[in-house]
């Protein structure tokens, strides 16, 4: 098996609508501390950093799908990684490498984006108009809630750290866990903000709209926000959505395989999305999911879609998605729940098309408009408008080649929600979202101990032992001994 742990640093190319030109923007490491923040391109140079972290920080690029697919009942762990196969297991010590290095990343990321929204206001450069100092603001709030919103759904409540910390002292830098609550307010209250400084589009080049936060990107993040929160708040999930739809980006939804065969990025439905030009600036996660035939190498992958998901595919007849988004194929490995000899076909996530040896140029959508029209099924059906969950429901259905829901998958408000949370396991398998669904719809612990996961090697079922407890992550250890007023999740 060849290691994965490489380091891939792609500065994003950006431009607006008053440039004819991509900006040349150099690391803001390279500029010293007394002109770093003095002229517009530095404050660019600044928030191409912050936009970066999508890409260097490990749980983006793919670790999402370990903490979100294979912690959950859609994939089993695979390869020869310990710690991946506790993800599988659902016995997550605080000691777990894995902790650690996600929560610094990503609270590093949330240090980028309060440092341009510090430094911003102190730009006196006339090329910095006001339009576009509102528009860079716009961006480093959406990026803050983005990650903001990561920690809050892995830890529960975490730090608020809203400005850059410069001091040493021990009670400028040991900060407690705010509430949940209160990190949902952030988070909402940031795009709410972020949403009326963003524009709808930036121009007439997709490649920038689909990179750069929009107003659209904030309304569909708020949305999933003010859902996911402890006490959701549907009418504003609905709220967001409209404002969505209105936008003049035209969201709209596309064909299912066009989504995913690799040369539609950018498109009608991406909201937004990690950019990867391969090479040197390339996404190594496809390379860890792939089947041999694509990925050119023999190894077991990380990452196999499980029995289950394959059977919910195909009691629902989903052959479109379930084509796009599964390969299946012959290996020399032997794999515990598909077949315990050498030489069974077994399925492949197959949402990234091209691995390009660790360097694909294989994007990765953080928001997309198929994800949101299922959100507006979810909230109307919370709200008691069932027709309207259904035609939004449908909609989706018809795009996958399926038939309207019955009567009895949609005949109460009970029975709608059980065939929404199976329509968006369908349509986001491999896209990081399993985990955080099952929580909101406060399924994770019935799913993963009714789940019939058998082990090939003994003929035995699996006992996951969910409990209540596991919905969280284990804050890390090493955070824990580093900052005293950190209290630990149950256990």
């Amino acid at each position: 098996m060849k290691p994965y742990n490489i380091l891939i640093i792609l500065f994003i190319s950006i431009t607006w609508f008053s440039c004819e030109d991509f900006l040349d923007l150099q690391p803001i490491s390279e500029e010293t501390s007394s002109n770093a923040y003095e002229t517009a391109s530095q404050i660019e140079s600044a928030l191409v950093g912050a936009y970066e972290s999508f890409q260097s920080s490990e749980y983006y690029v793919w670790d999402n799908l370990l903490f979100q697919d294979v912690r959950s009942d859609n994939c089993y762990a695979g390869g020869d990684n310990p710690e991946i196969f506790q993800l599988d297991y659902l016995d997550i010590a605080p000691t777990h490498s894995r902790l650690f290095k996600h929560w610094s990343n990503v609270y590093n990321a949330i240090s980028k984006a309060n440092l341009v929204l510090e430094r911003v206001d102190e730009i006196n450069d006339p090329q910095l108009t006001e339009e576009r100092r509102n528009q860079i603001k716009g961006e480093a709030l959406f990026l803050r809630a983005y990650h903001y919103f990561t920690l809050v759904k892995l830890w529960g409540g975490v730090p608020l750290i809203t400005n850059t910390i410069t001091s040493t002292e021990s009670d400028e830098v040991n900060i407690p866990r705010s509430s949940v609550e209160d990190v949902y307010s952030q988070v909402t209250s940031d795009l709410v903000l972020a949403a009326l400084l963003l524009p709808d589009v930036y121009g007439n080049d997709a490649s920038v709209n689909k990179a750069r936060a929009t107003s659209g990107a904030a309304h569909a993040l708020a949305a999933k926000a003010y859902a996911q929160q402890p006490n959701p708040d549907y009418q504003e999930v609905l709220n967001h959505i409209e404002a969505l739809e209105s936008s003049e980006a035209n969201y709209q939804l596309i064909n299912y395989s066009q989504l995913f065969d690799g040369n539609n990025y950018n498109n009608a439905e991406s909201i937004i999305e990690v950019q990867y030009l391969g090479g040197n600036e390339g996404n190594y996660g496809p390379q860890l999911l792939l089947p041999p035939s694509v990925s050119g190498d023999s190894w077991r992958k990380f990452v196999t879609p499980s029995v289950d998901l394959v059977n919910a595919f195909d009691s629902e007849g989903d052959t479109v998605r379930k084509n796009t988004a599964i390969l299946f194929e012959s290996v020399q490995w032997v794999d515990e729940f598909w077949g315990n000899t050498q030489g069974f076909s077994i399925p492949f996530s197959y949402k990234w098309k091209n691995a390009n040896g660790f360097a694909s140029a294989d994007n990765t959508y953080l928001l997309r408009y198929g994800d949101i029209v299922l959100l507006k099924a979810e909230a109307y059906n919370e709200l008691n408008q069932l027709q309207n969950a259904i035609t939004e429901v449908n909609r989706i259905r018809s795009r996958a080649g399926l038939p309207d829901l019955t009567d009895t998958q949609s005949n109460s408000q009970q029975t709608l929600r059980t065939s929404i949370l199976k329509e968006r396991r369908l349509e986001l398998f491999q896209e990081g979202q399993r985990w955080d669904d099952l929580a909101r719809y406060n399924m994770l612990v019935s799913t993963m101990n009714n789940l019939v996961e058998i082990d090939l090697r003994t003929g035995n079922q699996v006992n996951y032992n969910m409990t209540e407890a596991k919905k969280l992550l284990p804050i890390p250890q090493q955070e824990l001994d580093r900052n005293p007023a950190l209290v630990q999740n149950p256990l």
